[in-house]
């Protein structure tokens, strides 16, 4: 039984170590929603999502104000809209109209965002999915608040090479189109592999086919709180320092299923999972980079940084566990890098490069993360970074992503400012040997052998 005594013991955490909720997202099923109309379906979609998330915000603040934990964004997910407008969606345009009636439906019930404008290809698209991918550049630069995602590919499935190759090019577009915010359009779309059903982070979020008709997820996070605690275990050996970040782990899940029990209550929405992932902002003692350098690291990147990685990923997700046994979504560590800023600092002094973020990607709980590159890369580049980051996933039979943004008009060294919790990050640079005959082979990669159990 939780009570608030627990989360009592939190009061320093919330105060001085940036504890917070990260997200309370409310997951809709639209499959209800589906006509043969475009009209129509706009219509039903914007108001199942109006009537269900009516109340999201106002209880999310009545529970910040009962609990004094801070509770940053209230979101919803959706079901893949590649699904949902597979009927009535002829057109890249068609695609939009939906984007639009989503972003109008952010707005109506007061989210920070909407995901799940999303195509799940890893097999093969169908001529819709193909539509609603195409329709992504256009659905980012004239909506706010949505949040955008195509699945390319899984263990079980492999990998489809031609939606790779298109998203190299769907993401430049995208960047092309929103230039003027140092193409922040990049920022809501991401690229995934054995993507989760029940994931309350953006930009990857989406409702799944699976899931409940609506349900509510948790996402926790509390780098700070970790980097505290591992202050206490300098000169320690690894089973005392493991030891530290699983209590610590523990304690923070613990706030996070008394929120998710009490929004469960007061929306009378079925409680999904508690996501524990170490998300970091731009605040400073905020960063998932400070904690790795607190492990004894002179700066993230160094030698040693991927086995660091491994060792918080690892101990977060045991935390996590013994505390809820509805732990899900991603849970683990984030290392988005311009949301971070100590990692910001480490890629400005040339600690951090694109190929350690790659190798700390086999270990941590997503991938290669709001990365700025240059905006003269090219497509096929693009879909080679993509390539690379799905294959680790496809493997190593994890969750993998790329959401990576070529500024247009900036070049290596130079500065995006995206804002907020997105922060700002520094071009990193970027192999510009060409792949494009690799690329432009097409087809499926077929799924590795260790995906056969049945």
């Amino acid at each position: 039984m939780i009570n608030t005594f627990e989360v009592n013991e939190t009061n320093k955490m919330i105060e001085q170590e940036n504890l917070d909720v990260r997200t309370i997202t409310m997951g809709i099923s639209l499959l209800d929603c589906m006509d043969s109309d475009i009209d129509k379906v706009c219509e039903n979609i914007y108001r199942k999502i109006t009537t269900k998330a009516q109340n999201l915000v106002s209880v999310g603040e009545e529970i910040e104000k009962k609990f004094g934990v801070p509770i940053v964004n209230k979101r919803i997910s959706i079901t893949p809209i590649g699904f949902v407008g597979s009927s009535s969606c002829h057109s890249t345009q068609d695609f939009v109209k939906i984007a639009k009636a989503l972003d109008e439906a952010a707005k109506a019930t007061r989210v920070n965002f909407i995901g799940g404008y999303t195509a799940v290809v890893s097999k093969g698209m169908s001529p819709a999915e193909k539509l609603l991918i195409e329709s992504i550049p256009e659905a980012m630069a004239v909506t706010d608040s949505v949040c955008s995602s195509v699945v390319v590919g899984s263990t079980k499935t492999g990998l489809n090479m031609d939606a790779i190759k298109l998203c190299g090019k769907i993401i430049k577009d995208t960047a092309e189109l929103t230039k003027e915010e140092d193409s922040l359009g990049c920022a809501k779309l991401v690229i995934l592999c054995n993507a989760p059903d029940d994931n309350p982070f953006m930009a990857g979020a989406f409702h799944g086919v699976t899931e409940a008709d609506c349900i509510i997820n948790v996402g926790v996070s509390g780098p700070g709180v970790v980097k505290k605690a591992i202050e206490q275990a300098r000169g320690k050996d690894f089973g005392e320092l493991c030891e530290t970040i699983k209590k610590t782990a523990f304690k923070i899940t613990r706030v996070g299923q008394l929120v998710a029990q009490e929004a469960s209550k007061k929306l009378d929405v079925p409680f999904g999972i508690i996501d524990l992932s170490l998300a970091p902002t731009p605040a400073v003692g905020d960063s998932i980079a400070e904690i790795l350098e607190e492990m004894g690291l002179e700066s993230v990147g160094a030698p040693g940084t991927t086995a660091a990685l491994a060792i918080l990923n690892d101990q977060v997700k045991k935390g996590g566990v013994m505390a809820s046994s509805y732990v899900g979504g991603l849970s683990g560590a984030f290392i988005p890098v311009s949301e971070d800023q100590a990692m910001i600092d480490a890629a400005r002094v040339g600690a951090l490069t694109l190929e350690k973020l790659e190798a700390m990607t086999c270990v941590c709980s997503v991938g290669l993360d709001m990365i700025a590159i240059p905006g003269k890369t090219t497509d096929s580049t693009i879909s080679g970074i993509i390539a690379d980051e799905m294959a680790i996933g496809m493997i190593n039979q994890k969750t993998t992503a790329v959401r990576i943004i070529p500024v247009i008009g900036k070049d290596v060294g130079e500065e995006a400012v995206f804002g907020g919790l997105l922060g700002y990050a520094r071009i990193m640079k970027v192999n510009e040997y060409d792949c494009s005959k690799f690329v432009n082979r097409g087809g499926r990669v077929p799924a590795p052998i260790h995906s056969f159990k049945n």
